[in-house]
């Protein structure tokens, strides 16, 4: 990609056409010839990652055309995009000004298939690829980071695009009178829903970018930053397995459905952050143990006083997480996972390091011994006793599979 005066990363205006500044330098002879030489480098190698790259791209001239694709299918797609079917995949990395071959990592990262030399990208799809390439060119990001980027945000909005059209569109565009295709419905109802999401999605990604990046700017340094120190709890619906043999596939939907969304306002309700979900099991994180506490135990309230729902059991733990692409890893992630396995219906296990966390910001005693003790204390003083949110009591030392002798600790409300 060529970079203007600007230091627009978009292939600007050039010299002597409207839009230079009044600062601008002037191109040199010299400059205007290292220009033409490196486009020249530019297209040769673009060329040959058409013919050998990854994609097995072939010559432009032997596009696809769009014969056999629905009609319906097309201008719905030109709809969504907001722009027509233009360009091959070579043509597209050319117009970008990157190689064929840094293409095909970005589209693949973002989750979309290697489609040969068919005319099938858009002016966006070029933009796209050009302002990937541009944070590269500038610096922003490394390549590496830059795949990221493009991983995570195809991953996340694939997700969301097939929810949207399971759960949302499908039942919206059932034909409202007799006669009518979902077909000619469709397509105005995505004509009015369109700029509304689009903007309704972009508020919430920014509003999740503000908290995000308070998070991490109060990290204490910049190895916390990646590497910190969080309260992760997993909580697991029992007998789930047995649950998909007798309910048919429609109620075991809208039982997961009922059970995911309870836990993500519960989760966010309180201050955690929901991690991600899978099926039968949510996976969430906190900064603070009692937040973290308190989620737990809403779930287990929340899910027994709900007579469709089955037993909850939640496992937590508390230490250094790595975090990578929205998601967490690291023994204390997997701590917590095995804590959920063992722990008893309707009940909350957690590990040693949390019962410390919540001893030491006072939101449980060490123990009852510990508690009578600062309430007598308090007494005499003629002040309050300290007041207790929840009670730990100590469990039997159990092995855990990959990660030795550890001892749970059961979590309740103090009475």
């Amino acid at each position: 990609m060529t970079v203007d005066d600007t230091g627009s990363g978009t292939g600007g205006p050039t010299s002597g056409e409207p839009g230079r500044t009044a600062g601008s330098t002037a191109d040199t002879s010299a400059a205007r010839t290292d220009r033409a030489e490196a486009h020249a480098r530019l297209e040769e190698r673009d060329r040959v990652d058409a013919q050998d790259g990854p994609t097995g791209a072939q010559d432009p001239a032997d596009e696809q055309d769009d014969s056999g694709q629905d009609p319906l299918a097309l201008r719905l797609e030109q709809l969504i995009l907001g722009a027509e079917r233009r360009y091959t995949p070579f043509q597209a990395a050319r117009s970008a000004g990157v190689s064929m071959e840094l293409a095909s990592r970005f589209w693949r990262a973002m989750g979309f298939a290697d489609i040969g030399q068919a005319k099938a990208l858009t002016e966006a799809d070029v933009l796209a690829l050009r302002r990937l390439a541009g944070l590269v060119e500038a610096g922003l990001l490394s390549e590496a980071m830059a795949v990221q980027v493009a991983r995570s945000t195809g991953q996340t909005t694939a997700r969301l695009a097939e929810w949207q059209i399971d759960s949302f569109l499908e039942g919206l565009t059932e034909p409202p009178e007799p006669g009518m295709t979902r077909t000619e419905v469709t397509y105005p109802l995505i004509e009015l829903l369109l700029p509304e999401l689009e903007e309704f999605l972009v508020y919430v990604w920014r509003r999740q970018l503000a908290a995000a990046t308070g998070r991490v700017v109060q990290a204490a340094d910049d190895e916390e930053m990646v590497d910190r120190r969080l309260a992760v709890g997993f909580a697991d619906l029992v007998g789930f397995t047995r649950l998909t043999r007798r309910m048919e596939e429609e109620e075991l939907g809208e039982l997961v459905e009922a059970f995911e969304t309870t836990a993500a306002d519960l989760v966010a309700a309180h201050g955690g952050r929901l991690i991600k979900t899978l099926g039968d099991e949510v996976l969430y994180a906190a900064d603070d143990a009692g937040v973290a506490a308190e989620i737990a135990l809403r779930l287990i309230e929340t899910m027994a006083n709900d007579n469709t729902m089955p037993e909850l059991r939640v496992g937590i733990a508390f230490g250094t997480v790595t975090t990578r692409m929205g998601d967490v890893f690291g023994t204390t992630v997997n701590l917590a996972s095995r804590l959920t396995s063992i722990a008893p219906k309707d009940a909350v296990l957690v590990d040693g390091a949390f019962a410390e966390e919540l001893t030491r910001t006072g939101d449980a005693p060490a123990s009852e011994a510990d508690a009578a003790e600062a309430a007598a204390a308090a007494e005499k003083e003629g002040e309050d006793p300290p007041a207790y949110r929840f009670a730990l009591q100590p469990m039997w030392q159990r092995a855990v599979r990959g990660l030795g002798v550890v001892e749970p600790w059961l979590l309740s409300r103090r009475s």
